[in-house]
């Protein structure tokens, strides 16, 4: 298929010919298994794995979606929005999984492996990362808000040796993870320190010294917040 032949029946499809859009659909059928075998980490099949028709939602929204004028590739932009609707499936599922690129075997014709694909893919998912983790601190701040906390407290509040920080990290999992501390936290905006002081061995001085890197900690684990999350894996 030419380049002209693809974007006159991207158009048409995104005007509504479904004729056009059945024929994007059939043209790029090895395309969107492949995109989502990138993300699950096995081979998926039409008719029979979930992810086949989460993959194939994802590429008719980015034929609905696409917008040529924001410099990105069409091939980039569905694998990117194939890629983050699985994502989100897997993460409603408790259970993301990933495999190198590298391991995917690209057969004759496949558009996935192309350099225009790689480039295009890669451009256009740093420019997402980039947008959703600004979104994610924003709305991290705005929590951290409601605790009379500000983002820039946290520079200060953080504690300045490994030990304490380990520490501090254990008492934000123990609340995490213990239903009526999570609670209190959460309802009064204050650290259940009474609880606490019998199951974790923090000083209550130290407690209220740490109380804003704590609650930071308890609110990461406790949310929505999938790239401040990956930092707190390192420090745990």
């Amino acid at each position: 298929m030419s380049e002209k032949e693809f974007y006159f029946l991207l158009m048409q499809a995104k005007k509504g010919d479904k004729k056009c859009r059945n024929q994007l659909i059939e043209k790029y059928r090895p395309f969107i298994l492949k995109a989502a075998a990138q993300v699950s980490g096995r081979f998926i099949n039409m008719g029979e794995d979930d992810e086949a028709s989460i993959a194939l939602i994802a590429f008719n929204e980015a034929i609905d979606s696409f917008d040529e004028s924001k410099g990105c590739s069409f091939i980039g932009f569905a694998q990117t929005v194939i890629r983050r609707r699985l994502i989100d499936f897997y993460r409603s599922e408790k259970k993301r999984v990933s495999i190198p690129f590298s391991q995917i075997d690209d057969g004759p014709g496949n558009v996935l492996g192309s350099a225009e694909f790689v480039a295009a893919a890669a451009q256009y998912d740093a420019d997402v990362e980039k947008i959703e983790r600004r979104e994610e601190i924003e709305r991290f701040t705005q929590t951290l808000s409601s605790f009379d906390i500000k983002f820039d407290d946290l520079v200060k509040a953080s504690p300045k040796h490994e030990t304490a920080r380990q520490r501090a990290m254990e008492v934000a999992v123990a609340i995490a993870r213990n239903e009526h501390m999570r609670k209190h936290l959460y309802s009064y905006k204050s650290l259940p320190l009474k609880e606490l002081s019998t199951r974790a061995k923090v000083s209550r001085k130290t407690l209220e010294r740490q109380r804003k890197y704590i609650i930071a900690a308890v609110i990461i684990l406790t949310s929505d917040f999938y790239y401040l999350k990956e930092y707190i894996k390192k420090v745990l």
